[in-house]
């Protein structure tokens, strides 16, 4: 499994609009060159964020996006699910139950179980708040 720039970038771009939401909308212009990244790379991840219900725009000149979630209750899992698709390390386990032909008899299957229950867990333990705390420590 293999994280894309956009989930690497939506994380990014989440805590930087989670840091300064206070200021009101958040210009992607403004997340653009505080992160270093193309402000129509951000464009195309804030599309996906705003038809999910994550992120609001508004047009204008004191436009910018708000975000629609409670940091402390949106996880890295919701943010990487929502434009990676599934995280699941192998796609037998994309269905559930596990409809694959072989599960029954799959030697391996216990380790890519094993290897989703530590991605899941890991990824749904990390809000966005957390990661405004640490950021903030640092």
């Amino acid at each position: 499994m293999k994280i894309s720039t956009k989930g690497r970038y939506a994380l990014r771009m989440l805590l930087d609009m989670a840091r300064h939401q206070n200021d009101g909308p958040v210009a992607l212009k403004d997340v653009a060159a505080r992160q270093h990244v193309s402000k129509k790379y951000l464009e195309q991840i804030a599309l996906v964020l705003s038809q999910s219900g994550m992120l609001q725009g508004t047009r204008g000149h004191q436009g910018g996006y708000r975000l629609m979630v409670d940091p402390k209750a949106c996880t890295a899992y919701d943010i990487l699910t929502i434009l990676e698709g599934s995280m699941h390390p192998v796609a037998c386990l994309d269905q559930s139950p596990n409809n694959c032909a072989r599960c029954n008899g799959c030697d391996t299957l216990y380790v890519w179980e094993g290897l989703d229950d530590v991605i899941q867990q890991y990824l749904q333990g990390i809000t966005l708040q957390d990661m405004l705390d640490r950021a903030n420590v640092h």
